[in-house]
């Protein structure tokens, strides 16, 4: 299996859910081992997709280099990932990127219009070989080795609407698109007017967000999932384990889990060289057919 980047540019124009802005984002397809890089236009500063480039993780998943930050990226690396794309330039001419319709779906049909191919070089993958687990009282993430992609997300809210949900998802390209891209990320009525208070949340509304007051869903569609919520979880996840640096083969587990813990655990597994090893998806024939049936 090769490595894959798309095989058109492409560019849409969407708004910004902290600042209410337009933001342009382009796609530019890139050479092998590139890996995905966001590019601030505006400034001239390329920012990679690694650990050390995260700069907060409080709201979203935000990475920052020379002064300029780009936030909200998780959405977009989770299609990415997803639709099995390796190398990349994403170009945004602002300090976040679009939020769509707080989903996933939309960054997918844009890879598919777009176009995407194979390169020369081999497709890598993270094998995970030890457990590496990052706890938070009673919250965590973690990694186990396992066969194919997988993971397991469970979440517990006091909130009628949501109570306890979870959820196990196996990694595949046609999975993801029907049972997690179309989640959207959720806030409470409550959180929203305290983020605007404060200058945040100016773009959020019921068009990108599933909103709830304390008992119901305000959304007139209602959901598109009965358990939507945790699917959303599963997708951030998902965007956050592109900060590996390649897909990785084992299961992630997680209750409760946040793009902090997110983060904590993507430096913890490249800290420790035991816990997993690199392998290129064409020396191994049992790796090369799992991942075939992981992005076919």
């Amino acid at each position: 299996m090769k490595q894959r980047t798309i095989k058109n540019p492409i560019e849409l124009v969407g708004i910004g859910l902290h600042s209410g802005n337009p933001v342009r984002m382009s796609l530019k397809p890139a050479k092998e081992d590139y890996g995905i890089v966001f590019v601030r236009e505006d400034l001239g500063v390329a920012i990679p997709i690694t650990p050390e480039n995260v700069v907060d993780t409080r709201l979203a998943t935000v990475i920052g280099k020379e002064g300029a930050i780009i936030s909200t990226i998780e959405h977009f690396l989770s299609a990415a990932i997803a639709m099995g794309i390796d190398n990349l330039e994403v170009g945004i001419d602002g300090d976040e990127a679009p939020v769509m319709d707080g989903s996933a779906a939309s960054f997918c049909l844009l890879f598919e219009e777009a176009g995407i191919v194979e390169q020369n070089k081999a497709k890598k993958a993270i094998v995970i070989t030890k457990p590496i687990e990052i706890r938070d009282g009673n919250k965590f993430v973690r990694l186990l080795p396992a066969k194919s992609s997988e993971i397991m997300f469970e979440i517990k809210f006091e909130h009628p609407a949501i109570r306890e949900q979870k959820y196990l998802f196996q990694f595949t390209r046609e999975n993801y698109v029907k049972e997690i891209a179309r989640a959207r990320t959720f806030g409470f009525l409550k959180e929203v007017n305290y983020l605007r208070s404060i200058g945040k949340g100016i773009g959020g509304s019921l068009e990108n967000a599933v909103v709830l007051d304390e008992k119901r869903v305000l959304n007139p569609e209602g959901l598109r999932f009965a358990d939507e919520f945790v699917r959303h979880k599963i997708l951030d996840a998902i965007g956050d384990m592109a900060f590996l640096g390649a897909p990785f083969l084992g299961r992630y587990e997680s209750f409760a889990g946040s793009h902090h813990l997110n983060h904590l655990l993507a430096k913890a597994l490249l800290a420790d060289k035991e816990a997993y090893k690199i392998v290129e998806s064409e020396s191994e024939k049992e790796l090369d057919r799992e991942m075939e049936k992981a992005f076919a």
